[in-house]
């Protein structure tokens, strides 16, 4: 039994493009296909559009997590997820673990079995949350556990799985759906962090896209009234010391203040394209000089709006020198969710 992309019992969720209905394409880490199904086989057939890395795809069938790796070509490929499941009910989610050094075209599943059928899956939660960060908020490099602490080991993005960034882990805990519009390597302004080298792209150029890698395609705009948070986050400003950290070496120099000045343009923005969201602005433990963080509370100050807040987590910019692994991620989603929770139950409404 086929099940075509348009099957209104498939759950989508994250910032996906739906231009073609019948060849969706995830692009944001943790966008994701759910599905209930009666069969015994589960095969997906994708198409990968790779950037860098060696891309692989999370997936759960009844709560049991795995992963497969995806092609490195063009073409369209079906792989299998599942055999000889039992005959009954099973629930799949699908998701993308990686950020946008790859994106993927979902054709559709097949499920075999004596009676194969789908149903429509619990509704999503009520609750809505957003984060615009970077590879921290995505999971990258979460998964090597080893390095607690520590530097990243070399890696090929193996070790990345959004299901682990303590963006997604937040919304679970709070029973939220998420959007993590993050990318790894991103920066706040053009020609700074490390995303898209050598011509730099930051927050500024892709916050309002819904495809935004100039590797993989056309870029296209966002229609922000798709998905509106009640919750967003921001948590941007680590990556922006590359290839200069003039914060740390002149607080009050000219980038600096231009940085401010952009930083608080971009909260505004936000703010008006969601006019009820309560909007947290931080960074994470990750490494990086606490000019960073003086600067997002000098723009919160400013701004001086009882919806805008300032957080910052017990080890913020020194917790690790390298990405936030697991234990890292969940200690850093209890101190956020519970921050959240303070904010009154009436935020989500």
């Amino acid at each position: 039994m086929w099940i075509l992309p348009d099957n209104k019992k498939l759950q989508y969720s994250g910032r996906i493009d739906f231009d073609e209905k019948q060849a969706p394409v995830l692009i944001y880490a943790a966008s994701s296909v759910r599905m209930v199904f009666c069969g015994t086989t589960l095969k997906v057939t994708l198409q990968n559009h790779r950037s860098c890395w060696t891309n692989e795809m999370g997936y759960f069938v009844d709560g049991a997590q795995k992963k497969f790796t995806l092609s490195n070509g063009e073409e369209k490929v079906t792989y299998t997820l599942e055999e000889h499941l039992d005959e009954g009910w099973h629930e799949l989610l699908l998701f993308k673990r990686m950020d946008s050094c790859h994106t993927v075209t979902f054709l559709g599943f097949e499920i075999d079995g004596k009676e194969p059928e789908v149903r429509e899956p619990s509704p999503k939660p009520e609750r809505r949350i957003e984060f615009f960060g970077d590879s921290v908020s995505c999971g990258e490099v979460s998964e090597a556990v080893e390095y607690v602490g520590k530097e990243d080991p070399v890696h090929d993005g193996e070790y990345s799985n959004s299901w682990y960034s303590y963006a997604w882990m937040t919304a679970r805990k709070l029973n939220a759906e998420i959007h993590d519009t993050s990318q790894g390597g991103i920066a706040l302004l053009d020609g700074t962090g490390w995303f898209a080298a050598p011509d730099y792209r930051g927050v500024e150029s892709c916050y309002d896209k819904m495809e935004y890698h100039p590797d993989l395609g056309t870029v296209k705009k966002w229609e922000f009234d798709r998905f509106t948070p009640h919750v967003v986050v921001v948590a941007i400003g680590q990556n922006d010391n590359h290839p200069i950290d003039y914060m740390a070496e002149d607080y009050q120099g000219e980038k600096s203040v231009y940085w401010r000045k952009h930083y608080r343009a971009f909260v505004e923005k936000l703010m008006s394209l969601y006019p009820k969201a309560q909007i947290i602005l931080a960074t994470t433990i990750l490494c990086h000089h606490e000019n960073w963080d003086k600067s997002i509370d000098e723009v919160c100050r400013e701004i001086g709006s009882e919806r805008v807040h300032h957080f910052l987590y017990k080890q913020n910019g020194c917790g690790t020198p390298g990405h936030i692994r697991i234990p890292e991620a969940e200690e850093m989603s209890e101190e956020l969710s519970a921050f959240i929770e303070t904010l009154g139950e009436s935020i989500w409404e």
